[in-house]
């Protein structure tokens, strides 16, 4: 990984943190995410499993709810952090929830190993489904 200002590190010393505090009986899976809101405001979270696995929260969405709680609804960049050999980059479901608060957040995934995966929303989520689609149905509607 190349030199990264202390904004992104503050945001992966978050994610790391977080990941501790995983709730993971069921998959072993440790993810930690931290995410950066227009303002500059930080928020983390871990995954959270529950034995009906359809409840489990992951990470991402668990700091951006966290965000949404605080009043804060446009996230500037997201990191994510898994204690892997090789980084993971958000579900599919994280994805959605993601571009929901965000037109093109910077995406960063790290992990143990020396890899990353950096990125934006829009090159994980291209041809999004997004609150100005159900514009348009009501729209079409009228």
């Amino acid at each position: 990984m190349t030199h990264l200002d202390a904004d992104v590190q503050r945001l992966i010393e978050l994610a790391t943190q977080a990941a501790e505090h995983a709730w993971c009986p069921y998959s072993r899976f440790r993810v930690g995410a931290a995410i950066e809101t227009a303002d500059g405001s930080v928020f983390s979270g871990c995954n959270v499993e529950n034995a009906s696995s359809g409840l489990t929260i992951c990470a991402e969405r668990n700091a951006v709810f966290q965000a949404v709680a605080a009043g804060h609804t446009k996230i500037r960049r997201v990191v994510v952090f898994t204690p892997t050999p090789t980084p993971t980059a958000p579900c599919g479901a994280c994805r959605q929830v993601l571009s929901e608060f965000s037109d093109d957040t910077e995406v960063l995934c790290v992990c143990l190993g020396p890899d990353s995966i950096s990125t934006t929303l829009v090159e994980l989520l291209p041809m999004r489904f997004g609150p100005g689609d159900l514009d348009q149905g009501r729209d079409s509607l009228a």
